[in-house]
């Protein structure tokens, strides 16, 4: 049986850094569907109220041309397109009833739209 080889980039914290709650929680996460060496899969997808949003999935790993960015003892996924409208940005988790969940502050982000979901470039 051969195995496959995935063909991706190393990134580092200037593209995206993990807060400590988002670790956590993602670690979590993680344990719990049985993949404690996975990843959180970041994307920007076109939709939302500003024109773009984040899309996210707990993955086994990296694709072919992803950039891979270990921080804070997790592992997050980002395809190079995506990489381009989140440099520089941090993960957080709030646990907020309303307003909770992975939160993306993005310094790219022209505008947002007030339920956070959403921004434009």
């Amino acid at each position: 049986m051969t195995e496959t080889v995935v063909n991706f980039k190393t990134g580092n914290e200037k593209l995206i850094r993990v807060l400590d709650g988002a670790s956590a929680h993602l670690r979590g996460l993680l344990e719990k569907q049985g993949r404690p060496e996975g990843a959180l899969r970041i994307a920007v997808i076109g939709g939302g109220c500003s024109g773009l949003q984040y899309k996210m999935d707990l993955v086994d790993g990296p694709r072919d041309r992803d950039i891979m960015v270990p921080s804070n003892g997790v592992q997050v996924v980002i395809d190079p397109k995506s990489a381009l409208f989140v440099s520089g940005s941090e993960l957080d988790y709030s646990d907020d009833l309303q307003q909770g969940g992975f939160k993306v502050s993005n310094p790219n982000a022209v505008v947002t739209c007030s339920c956070g979901e959403s921004f434009a470039a």
